[in-house]
């Protein structure tokens, strides 16, 4: 028989599920604007803006200075190292803005995805070198919550046994490292959308990940009321032929949901997985109605789908501020509505939030 040393007192796993709970209330869910520099990078030259610290500044200044009503629809935000300690123009910290809206603070503490020798182009995620040092300095400067992704591809010969174990056993070190400096981790394991393959095989592959990724965190005595679980939607590949209905895509998600996630993690945040943001919304709601019994709180975790109007708006006009919070404030309010599974599709299509925000082989 295993035997368990004590990893976390009583008083820390209480501070880390309220955490949890708090991110996840009803109505609420977590933009993340986690984007690396490379990746805003690819977001600015998409609207012909610079990609300066100034110009990625100002931009995030919008979405921490959207008014005061985004505290009902935004539970979190996720930063990124660099706008973690960047200010306003009248010199308050971003940290303090949102903390002042009863939002919390989550950081981005991975380093990015390496090749994982021996596989046909899989990858591991790099990090947990000096991952508790960080997470004792975030922690101290304000960060209540951080995200860690890993990544995996569908394909004739992925993802292999190889990666999923590997891509586990990585997401479980980190968030029992987290856990230990008091932030509450969020487990990211993304299958991405890229390929032709239907959505039984998405669901079945979800499950098979989603399993491992619990099997480890079991093993790594990883208290599960202090995490949430920022997965994939089930969806077919970006090719494939056949079409499904958000109703279809709902059945799929929780179904895979219900046979891997233990009912003691508090809160299950949807990545948007390149869908746009009117796809994202409306799987979203149907996710919530679906009339399968669901233990957990399931919501949102966007980042393209909560700021690709907003990006689109702005266009590194400063006199476009306004305009494009209130895109911003649109999409949270939605996304709110939808994880209430209250969303109603407007008949009318808007241009923005209807494009595709597809990108093959996305890194962050």
């Amino acid at each position: 028989m295993t035997f368990q040393a004590p990893a976390l007192t009583p008083e820390q796993k209480k501070e880390l599920n309220d955490i949890g709970l708090q991110i996840v209330s009803p109505g609420m869910g977590i933009l993340a604007a986690d984007e690396s520099v490379g990746s805003m990078a690819k977001r600015l030259t998409q609207i012909g803006v610079e990609n300066t610290e100034e110009n990625r500044r100002y931009y995030r200044q919008i979405l921490m200075t959207a008014e005061d009503r985004v505290k009902n629809f935004i539970g979190g935000i996720i930063f990124f190292h660099e706008t973690l300690y960047q200010n306003a123009d009248d010199g308050t910290p971003f940290i303090n803005i949102i903390k002042e809206k009863n939002i919390l603070a989550g950081i981005k503490v991975d380093k990015g995805v390496v090749p994982l020798a021996g596989t046909n182009g899989e990858t591991t995620t790099q990090g947990l070198d000096g991952l508790a040092e960080r997470c004792a300095q975030y922690k101290k400067d304000g960060a209540d919550f951080a995200k860690w992704r890993c990544v995996l591809k569908i394909s004739a010969t992925t993802p292999s046994s190889l990666a999923i174990m590997e891509n586990a056993n990585v997401l479980a070190r980190y968030a029992s490292i987290c856990q230990q400096n008091g932030i509450v981790p969020i487990v990211e394991p993304e299958i991405l959308p890229d390929g032709d393959h239907d959505l039984k095989r998405c669901q079945y592959v979800t499950e098979k990940v989603l399993s491992a990724v619990y099997k480890a965190l079991s093993d790594h005595h990883v208290y599960l009321e202090g995490t949430l679980l920022k997965p994939n939607m089930v969806t077919p590949g970006h090719s494939c032929p056949t079409k499904y209905t958000p109703e279809e895509i709902a059945t799929a998600t929780v179904t895979a949901l219900r046979r891997t996630v233990p009912p003691a993690v508090p809160g299950i945040t949807f990545l948007s997985g390149g869908q746009s943001e009117e796809e994202a919304t409306i799987n979203l709601n149907a996710i919530n109605k679906c009339p399968l019994p669901k233990p957990w709180a399931l919501t949102f975790s966007f980042g393209r789908a909560l700021q690709a109007s907003a990006l689109n708006a702005w266009r590194g006009e400063k006199e476009n501020l306004q305009v494009a919070q209130d895109e911003f404030m649109k999409r949270a309010e939605m996304n709110s509505l939808a994880s209430l599974g209250q969303y109603e599709p407007s008949t009318e299509s808007d241009g923005a939030a209807s494009q595709s925000l597809y990108i093959e082989n996305h890194a962050y």
